[in-house]
């Protein structure tokens, strides 16, 4: 049997008592050694100097009721009992020079007595294991007082594994975690599962700013909304989520649209504007292809970071803004900066937790559960339902697990593929020839990526090419096919807009045009 080691705080007020009444009230810590059937081999009373004389009658009782009893008295240079930090830093000082013997003793921390926080402060060191033990509760007798004193005496064990029924729940709050994060699909790929629930648990346990990579459309910006909305649960965070393309931040109203402006700051600056890293203050914020900021924005982000506060342009004071930060990429952002196109310390400072979402190619097991829910989708936002007869949806998953589905654009292709299907399925039930035309469209798309590719790797800039998507990519490379056959910008935007610009009073074909090219920072004269 290991010896029965008892630590606490001495009552003030509970343990209080000079006289012979005393032995008629209940003072706890008196109380844990009257106790029959459990002896304390030692006691250490930890209390204030100012109190010293109600100290010495209180350990002189605990000889008297037990005698086996070793009493030690210990003073704690606690001078403002009700401070968090005081009580905490001399009680953690005081444990750190304990001789703990766990071979041959057994710790209880007694938590009746004492200021709250002295009670908390002895809590969380014995919760964090600098108090090896168990946490001992006392109580006063029940009904009429008892001369004896004794009252009730109870163990908490702070290792919840132990409590099954604690431990059930726990595991359930989990799976229902992952389940939200993964929105409610039954994802059967092992690697991908295990890639949830390291992020649930980096999701509830820290703050440190999150990297997801993977190629487009492997769902970033949907676990980003998702570990905001489950932090949002669990109350961790009060302010917005707010999500930003970086690849759509460009030219000098990048700064502006990030960090906001002060009145005047430059032309067309005619009011304030707080920017979006304000408006995340209290919540998460969510750069999309962080790749694609430039170094001024990288350098002011650094800052907001590791400092929780920035320069909005033309600003001379700084300003405030704490938020969460979830960066998203589809570059290797370490050969970016070995290429000097972004900075080092930044990427040091949001890679703490680093997770690489697979693309859909590569978790041919969540096809199927992936499938279900795009056509639940389907029928919530389109009101109506579709579904597949039994060769159907044999013969889709059939395609969609084999070689030829390259899945380029990842659940993106997915869920275009369910979206077409749903659509023209005759009275919402997809048949086998449904799906081979739309085996057929999608394996075209593919193969017809690679000609765009070829053509808009001629004329777009690198670091733009590498953030388009493959959706974008058809279209523009249509778009630069017309031009390229077209004598003059007029002409070309007559051709592309023939349609809707007989809808128009006045046809403004030449300026949809240029901003169109604009967007990929290209002009009618590079093509």
């Amino acid at each position: 049997m290991k010896k029965r080691v008892v630590i606490g705080f001495l009552g003030t007020n509970l343990d209080m008592g000079f006289g012979p009444e005393r032995w008629e009230r209940w003072r706890p810590t008196v109380s844990i050694c009257s106790q029959e059937g459990s002896a304390v081999a030692r006691y250490e009373l930890l209390y204030e100097t100012r109190y010293q004389k109600l100290a010495d009658r209180v350990m002189d009782d605990l000889r008297q009721v037990s005698p086996e009893t070793e009493v030690r008295g210990h003073v704690v240079g606690i001078k403002k009992p009700w401070d968090f930090e005081d009580v905490f830093g001399n009680l953690h000082d005081f444990l750190k020079g304990y001789e703990f013997d766990q071979a041959t003793e057994e710790y209880e921390a007694h938590i009746t007595t004492g200021t709250h926080v002295a009670q908390i402060c002895l809590f969380l060191l014995t919760e964090s294991r600098h108090l090896p033990g168990k946490l001992l509760q006392t109580g006063p007798p029940r009904g009429r007082k008892s001369k004896s004193g004794m009252g009730s005496v109870s163990l908490i064990d702070l290792d919840l594994s132990k409590y099954d029924q604690l431990a059930t729940r726990f595991n359930a709050e989990q799976l229902e975690a992952l389940d939200f994060l993964k929105s409610g699909i039954a994802t059967r790929d092992d690697a991908f599962n295990k890639l949830i629930e390291q992020i649930e648990v980096v999701a509830l346990r820290s703050a440190a700013p999150i990297l997801l990579t993977g190629p487009t459309g492997a769902g970033k910006s949907q676990l980003a909304r998702r570990i905001y909305e489950l932090r949002q649960q669990r109350g961790g965070l009060d302010g917005a989520f707010v999500e930003v393309n970086c690849a759509t931040l460009r030219g000098d109203t990048a700064m502006s649209a990030l960090f906001g402006h002060k009145k005047g700051a430059f032309t067309g600056a005619q009011s304030d504007r707080p920017g979006l890293l304000r408006q995340a203050h209290g919540g998460m914020l969510f750069l999309d292809e962080i790749g694609e900021l430039g170094s001024d924005e990288q350098a002011v982000l650094l800052r907001a970071v590791e400092e929780g506060m920035y320069l909005p342009v033309g600003a001379d004071q700084p300003v405030k803004s704490k938020f969460q930060l979830i960066a998203g990429t589809n570059r290797d952002l370490g050969e970016e900066v070995a290429n000097g196109n972004f900075r080092e310390d930044l990427l040091a400072r949001i890679n703490i937790w680093t997770f690489q979402l697979p693309g859909l190619a590569e978790r041919k097991d969540d096809i199927e559960p992936n499938l279900d829910y795009e056509l639940n989708r389907f029928a919530s936002s389109h009101g109506r339902a579709a579904s597949f007869n039994k060769e159907a949806r044999e013969s889709f998953l059939k395609f969609a697990k084999s070689e030829q589905a390259e899945w380029r654009g990842n659940f993106r292709d997915l869920n275009a593929a369910v979206t077409r299907m749903a659509t023209l399925a005759p009275r919402g039930r997809i048949r086998t020839e449904d799906v081979t035309e739309e085996a057929e469209r999608l394996t075209s798309s593919w193969h017809r990526a690679d000609d765009d590719t070829a053509q808009l790797r001629e004329v777009l800039k690198p670091q733009v090419m590498q953030s388009l998507d493959p959706f974008d990519a058809v279209q523009l490379s249509y778009t630069v096919d017309v031009c390229r056959r077209s004598k003059n910008i007029s002409e070309a935007g007559r051709k592309l807009f023939a349609v809707s610009r007989e809808q128009k009073k006045t046809s403004n074909d030449s300026d949809r045009l240029r901003k169109y090219l604009a967007k990929f920072e290209l002009q009618f004269s590079d093509l």
